[in-house]
């Protein structure tokens, strides 16, 4: 299979894509063909989740040897449950809950599963160089990623979030993180600033590090080995539903996804050109809802303001996977996505034509909640329900309320309600004075439900980062660390 990037017609493998994370040219690697995969899904669906999950992974990255074993070492032992992200009935929906790995959050899927990939990628290639992950976070791509490549030989991790732009229990799980080849940097500005500066940083640095001992990767969902391991979760949710009655095999799901970068919900997008029933997937956007304005109109406008929000991993208004949903909607036309994509770098814009925004409607909906809406939908699935839910999941939830469907509703559910107290206390009407692990213990008292023992075991912990830098430094930081200045 021949992976392509979305800017030109560069092409490269499975192992090779991954190993880059971001296509020379800036684009981000797609399969053209990824609807005529040959793929069994109704066999995937008899199969537990770690062999779904060698199953879908053979299928979409062919190119990797012994994908069982990769596997069983990114995810043995390390989740709650060996079927990783269980599903729960709550009031007219389905709960898939993704925060039960080891940073409490739906990034852990992946990214346990994304460094088992890169040091296979690295041996099958005979790479001599060490891989440095750059990455930039909204709040839970940073922890999962750090904890993922923890002391895995070959690689180091620096990861940039926005300072200010993520919880305060976020931030310490990054700044308090262990490891001999991680690093954590604030960066005075938000995840779009980050964001733009780690792709600055692989577009400047490739050739300057050509023949140095380091070479570049990402742990962002813009690299197709983050992306990929998110589709298994689709399967493995409408597998649940057929188990407990919900649906028979062949009956059409809808999934509500909160969305920021578009990589969550382009994974179900997958899993649908792979065979999988999928009714609708609905992009749900808080108050940075350039992502509903889209796909309602077919405009794409970053030039509006942006709001810091309880549901910080959302605050985004560059969502960079949204790329390769346009290089499948426009007919695999590389030429007219680097258009966009220049126009929205340069202008700060980009409008599709109608028959691209009529096949991303087929898919897809749209729709976003405020943060009043947001609170509201913690206190009434709390109230009616007596389930706790994250203001990411709130959104969804918020969303999944507000329209009508004749199939039955998954909601993501992305992260512990644990690891944004604060505003859960708030949305429930109790106090939300004191320091986030205080916070943490209110929450357990108010709610019965127990803390996630990777965060309450977070206090105490030294913090081994603290360094902040401008919006503009995120390249001469990245030569600095690695001595290459």
């Amino acid at each position: 299979m021949d992976y392509q990037s979305t800017r030109s017609k560069l092409k490269t493998d499975s192992v090779h894509a991954v190993l880059q994370g971001l296509a020379p040219d800036g684009g981000l690697f797609a399969d053209p063909s990824i609807e005529n995969i040959t793929f069994d899904w109704r066999a995937c669906l008899k199969k537990d989740t770690q062999s779904m999950a060698v199953m879908i992974l053979q299928a979409l990255l062919p190119d990797f040897k012994d994908m069982e074993s990769l596997v069983s070492q990114a995810y043995r032992g390390k989740f709650e449950t060996e079927d990783l992200t269980p599903v729960v009935k709550v009031g007219n929906y389905h709960i898939l809950e993704l925060f039960r790995g080891p940073t409490s959050a739906f990034k852990d899927v992946a990214l346990s599963m994304l460094p088992r990939l890169v040091t296979a990628a690295r041996t099958q290639t005979g790479m001599k160089q060490e891989i440095t992950i750059l990455t930039a976070t909204s709040g839970d791509t940073g922890k999962a990623a750090l904890e993922g490549f923890k002391d895995v030989p070959g690689t180091r991790i620096i990861v940039f979030f926005p300072d200010s732009g993520v919880s305060e229990v976020q931030q310490m799980q990054m700044t308090t993180q262990e490891g001999s080849n991680v690093c954590v940097c604030a960066v005075k500005g938000n995840f779009d600033d980050c964001q733009r500066g780690v792709k600055q940083a692989f577009s400047e640095l490739r050739e300057t590090l050509k023949d140095s001992p380091f070479t570049l990767s990402s742990a962002n969902s813009i690299n197709i080995g983050r992306l990929a391991p998110q589709v298994v979760y689709y399967f493995a949710a409408y597998r649940d539903m057929i188990a407990d009655g919900t649906i028979k095999e062949g009956d059409k799901v809808d999934y509500c996804v909160p969305t920021g970068n578009f990589g969550d919900i382009l994974a179900g997008y997958y899993a649908k050109l792979m065979g999988l029933p999928v009714g609708k997937l609905i992009c749900a956007s808080n108050a940075n809802n350039v992502l509903t304005d889209f796909i309602n109109t077919g405009k794409y406008d970053r030039k509006r303001p942006f709001y810091k929000t309880d549901s910080p991993s959302m605050d985004i208004l560059v969502s960079s996977n949204l790329e390769r949903l346009l290089f499948l909607a426009s007919g695999r036309n590389e030429e007219q996505v680097s258009k966009w994509m220049a126009s929205l770098n340069e202008k700060g814009e980009f409008t599709v034509d109608e028959k691209t925004l009529s096949y991303i409607k087929e898919s897809f909906e749209a729709g976003y909640c405020d943060q009043e809406e947001t609170e509201k939908a913690i206190y009434n699935c709390w109230n009616e329900n007596h389930y706790l839910i994250d203001p990411h999941t709130a959104v969804a939830y918020s969303v999944a309320e507000k329209r009508e469907s004749t199939n039955p509703v998954v909601v993501l559910s992305t992260a512990s309600p644990y690891k944004f107290p604060q505003a859960v206390l708030r949305a429930l009407g109790e106090s939300e004075e004191g320091n986030g692990f205080d916070l943490m213990k209110r929450l357990n008292e108010v709610s019965g439900v127990q803390i996630p023992k990777n965060l309450s075991t977070l206090e105490g912990k030294k913090i081994r980062f603290n360094e902040s830098i401008e919006r503009d430094e995120i390249v001469s930081y990245v030569l600095n660390k690695l001595n290459c200045r």
